[in-house]
């Protein structure tokens, strides 16, 4: 059966965070802290998730930012902490993901923005990315009150769209997220924006690629 809807993680599958390593360079003297400090926004939003600790993706990032400061004894200005997380909000697309998105909905895809963002700040990053004419559905996880990798909520965007769970593939460079998707009964689909090894325990999905536009074709070709 063809699967019509693909959904899409943001933060590093669609948009680029690399136009904040200047400000990380500027702030704490090494580009290196925007890699951790973003694994620790998304190690502390897993854990809230288990925990059922309600928070917002925005605060976890503001929270880690200023964890990150203290651990390198680096006085944040409330300037240069706005500076960052206003920032997020501008991130650019990544140069492959227009045409993708073209192909998909071209072959009669719907395409679908999924993100740990609130949908305030998912709405404002596709915006200013240029985004919004390419994504037919933009859903935040907040509804739910956590995060992906939890298996509910995978399973609460497959009640949204109306589908069954194992109709829709979500596409992601986050290995902990494509392993939530087929954790929770959902095709995955993987792009490897970093280079780092995908986690030889996490469940693998069918789909890998480099760059966008091969992992669009390999998506159509094996529906």
């Amino acid at each position: 059966m063809k699967q019509k809807t693909i959904l899409f993680d943001i933060n590093e599958t669609v948009l680029n965070l690399s136009v904040l390593a200047p400000k990380f360079e500027r702030v704490f003297a090494d580009q290196a802290t925007l890699p951790l400090w973003f694994s620790m926004l998304l190690h502390s939003s897993t854990v809230t998730a288990i925990t059922q600790v309600k928070s917002s993706f925005a605060s976890l990032a503001g929270d880690m930012l200023d964890n990150i400061a203290v651990r390198k004894g680096v006085t944040l200005s409330p300037a240069d902490r706005e500076d960052i997380l206003k920032t997020f909000a501008h991130l650019p697309a990544h140069a492959d993901i227009k045409s993708a998105l073209t192909q998909l909905s071209e072959n009669g895809y719907q395409t679908v923005a999924f993100s740990n963002s609130s949908l305030d700040l998912i709405t404002q990053q596709i915006s200013n990315a240029g985004l919004s004419d390419y994504f037919d559905h933009v859903f935040s996880v907040e509804a739910t009150a956590s995060f992906k990798p939890d298996p509910k909520v995978y399973h609460w965007i497959a009640q949204q769209l109306q589908q069954p769970i194992d109709q829709l593939r979500l596409v992601a460079t986050h290995d902990w997220d494509t392993h939530g998707a087929l954790s929770a009964g959902m095709q995955a689909a993987y792009i490897n924006r970093s280079d780092a090894p995908y986690h030889p325990q996490y469940k693998q999905p069918s789909l890998k690629a480099d760059d966008m536009k091969t992992l669009v074709e390999k998506i159509i070709a094996a529906e």
